[in-house]
């Protein structure tokens, strides 16, 4: 994961401070891209694995970009600037206009058949340097925790590497992780996104996966969190995008 910040003993501060994003109370999404649903994000407050309810689970995806003349921060800097085309298609991914950078938040909007959306949330960028970037998730989100990508150079090649360290927000999530279909997701995703990233650099390889469970027990004072299921509100926002169109309509 990102590595702690360390100390200038002349200054008294971290070396790394203008890589971390500021303290956040609030999520706030500005400049709303075209055609995004800005739903379970604003407002809401970022949250660690160590709030959540589920079992905590650490996964590590890695894939050797061999034969490709490329460094880690080359990979960093192509995987920053198009990270939401490596993303998967039914999984949009609205990057901010500031890209990824410390204290930016992206919104994400899952669909489904007939692109109906199934699921709206999003991440914020808690870290970035020339060789890695983190995001953290909001409140409401399928897990609680962090999400880092890295690259780094491994017996003279460079390695792309995305790992995550997750607890299941709510027990209607946890569920999903029991019945292992949201595990497949999840992996689906990170595959698709590391074999997106290698195509760039013209590699076809394939995707080694490290999974731990770090914690086995459940958080049962964290069982209220359902209240905040951005699955269940997007759900109940998509059903009742009737009753908004007829509201709109009398209003003009």
């Amino acid at each position: 994961m990102t590595p702690a910040p360390s100390i200038e003993p002349d200054e008294g501060k971290p070396r790394d401070a203008a890589y971390w994003a500021k303290p956040l109370s609030q999520l706030k999404v500005s400049n709303l891209p075209e055609g995004a649903i800005n739903l379970n994000v604003e407002g809401r407050q970022l949250t660690g694995p160590l709030r959540g309810f589920g079992q905590m689970w650490q996964k590590t995806y890695r894939v050797r970009l061999a034969g490709a003349n490329v460094t880690p921060r080359e990979v960093i800097r192509a995987w920053k600037e198009n990270f939401p085309k490596f993303w998967p298609k039914d999984a949009h991914f609205y990057a901010p206009l500031a890209g990824i950078s410390p204290g930016e938040t992206a919104l994400i909007n899952a669909t489904g058949p007939g692109n109906v959306p199934i699921m709206s949330t999003g991440v914020t960028v808690i870290y970035a340097d020339d060789e890695s970037f983190t995001f953290m998730t909001p409140e409401g989100h399928p897990f609680n925790g962090w999400v880092t990508f890295s690259a780094l150079e491994e017996d003279g090649c460079t390695v792309a590497q995305t790992q995550v360290l997750i607890r299941a927000y709510d027990p209607l999530y946890e569920l999903g992780f029991r019945l292992r279909f949201m595990h497949k997701a999840e992996d689906r995703m990170w595959h698709h996104t590391l074999n997106s990233l290698a195509a760039h650099f013209g590699v076809q390889a394939q995707v080694q996966q490290q999974v731990t469970c770090v914690d086995r027990k459940v958080q049962w004072s964290e069982a209220k969190n359902i209240w905040r299921n951005a699955g269940i509100r997007t759900a109940v926002y998509t059903m009742t995008a009737p009753v908004r169109w007829v509201g709109r309509l009398f209003n003009r």
